[in-house]
């Protein structure tokens, strides 16, 4: 495991030999040839398991791998499975087996606004290419009055597409660089919440979108987002728009983003996520006016821990005979 697991791997190993022997982990840290299916069948007699990924998780809960399984502690976020037919969701998959399953809510929420916030400020001000210019020994010649012109982001619209836990934080990130903070959400925030972060709601997402300069998507991906932004709602978006994600890629009609910022009727992008992750589309790679980063929003050492522990909690909480606290229910999605 790398240097920065091995923390979390002691601790989960360490509630193991405390007198958890029905838990188990299993961990799949960057290996592409694990023989994942191989360590399932050998994982059988468990009822419990820490999972740090979203592939264990389908395998855990198909009954051709594993039919003994009651508890699933998931490191991060839940997702919707390919592996099960029919491309059923991960909660429901396991409810249809009485399989209790966790998550590790809140503790990305202030790394992964972060990030928003750093492509926020990193496209419109065109900060890769600046840096590629230096580090590729291209030729420089000096400061001048016109030269690598970005566009400045104080008193800008920001509109903030799902305002939970991480897009509230991301308006607090951006109120203090002079931002305009609007928001469309499934439900309206309450009006406390929305003084204080000084946020406008928008009950249509449409006209929100058509008066914005900088987009930042912060909603889950769920069959009611899959492609919310589609390729009619990027056209509502202003040729001077920006668009950021660090949610997930398949919120965006990736295709679509990819023709308009082709053309120039977008101005930029900042990309975490991708609609077929690990694989980006090869015409992303080709533009300047994007930044690209490899889905590391949340990846700093201090959220991995703090995951860790959580999936021990969870885990721990449940083999005592309790319900977990971050219990994962198919009413959320």
């Amino acid at each position: 495991a790398a240097d920065f697991a091995r923390p979390i791997l002691v601790k989960v190993r360490a509630a193991v030999h405390r007198g958890c022997p029905q838990v188990v982990e299993t961990i799949k840290w960057g290996m592409p040839n694990f023989d994942h299916h191989g360590i399932m069948a050998g994982m059988a007699a468990f009822k419990a398991h820490a999972t740090f990924g979203f592939w264990k998780g389908s395998l855990i809960v198909d009954p051709k791998h594993n039919k003994s399984v009651q508890a699933m502690g998931s490191f991060g976020r839940i997702t919707s499975l390919n592996d099960l037919p029919p491309r059923a969701p991960l909660v429901a998959a396991a409810r249809e087996r009485g399989i209790t399953v966790t998550n590790t809510p809140g503790v990305l929420t202030e790394d992964t606004a972060d990030m928003a916030m750093a492509l926020i400020l990193a496209v419109p001000r065109r900060l890769v290419e600046g840096s590629t210019l230096l580090t590729e020994d291209r030729d420089w010649s000096g400061w001048s009055p016109t030269w690598m012109l970005g566009h400045r982001i104080w008193g800008k619209r920001l509109g903030i597409v799902g305002m939970g836990r991480i897009g509230q934080a991301v308006a607090r990130r951006a109120r203090a660089f002079g931002l305009q903070i609007h928001y469309h959400n499934r439900r309206r925030l309450p009006s406390d919440i929305e003084d204080d972060l000084q946020a406008t709601y928008w009950e249509s997402l449409d006209q929100m979108l058509s008066r914005m300069d900088i987009i930042s998507i912060n909603c889950p991906h769920t069959p009611a987002t899959y492609h919310l932004m589609s390729a009619r709602r990027l056209k509502l978006l202003r040729p001077q728009a920006y668009v950021v994600n660090t949610a997930r890629g398949e919120v965006i009609d990736e295709n679509a983003l990819v023709r308009m910022l082709k053309a120039g009727e977008l101005a930029g992008a900042g990309l975490d996520v991708y609609e077929h992750e690990p694989q980006v589309n090869p015409k992303l790679l080709e533009l300047d006016s994007v930044v690209l980063l490899p889905h590391m929003g949340s990846a700093t050492l201090e959220g991995r821990i703090e995951m860790g522990e959580k999936v021990l909690i969870n885990i721990k909480t449940f083999a005592d005979g309790h319900k977990p606290p971050d219990r994962v229910l198919a009413t959320m999605f």
